[in-house]
């Protein structure tokens, strides 16, 4: 049972941004250390990309696990109440990102796909590290690799 009221819940996923969240942030500052320079939050592509490396063709999503519906996650949960709401919401939310995935594919891009799991918890720093190595090897040398997550 909610704890909240629904002036209380309202409130409170209201707060919540779409853009330069932590984990972006903590990404992007990560990349830019490792020499990369990009543009963010770029509204000309579909699904405005957090990260944008013209130089490799190349897009980044950071996404929220549970906004995002990750497969198999336990972030990616559906709340008790209001549960056929949230579901059609969420499966929507992955049906628009696949979408836009396919779109950019076929428009040339590479894509790739940060998950807030991967980056968040305990040892934070060293996962943020770890997954910014991994985007600088997919830059620089997976060249046929058009897709992948992190």
């Amino acid at each position: 049972m909610d704890t909240l009221t629904p002036q209380q819940r309202h409130y409170n996923m209201s707060r919540i941004k779409g853009s330069d969240t932590k984990p972006e942030k903590l990404v992007r500052s990560q990349l830019h250390r490792a020499g990369f320079r990009f543009r963010k939050n770029y509204r000309k592509l579909p699904g405005k990309p957090d990260i944008v490396l013209p130089k490799y063709h190349a897009v980044i999503f950071i996404n929220g696990c549970f906004w995002h519906f990750h497969e198999h996650c336990p972030k990616a949960h559906l709340p008790r109440t209001n549960t056929e709401f949230w579901k059609n919401k969420l499966l929507r939310n992955r049906q628009r990102d696949k979408e836009e995935t396919e779109q950019l594919l076929s428009d040339g891009w590479r894509v790739g796909v940060v998950w807030e799991c991967s980056v968040t918890g305990k040892n934070r720093a060293q996962k943020i590290l770890s997954v910014a190595e991994e985007i600088a090897l997919w830059l620089e040398e997976d060249h046929g690799v058009r897709f992948k997550e992190f």
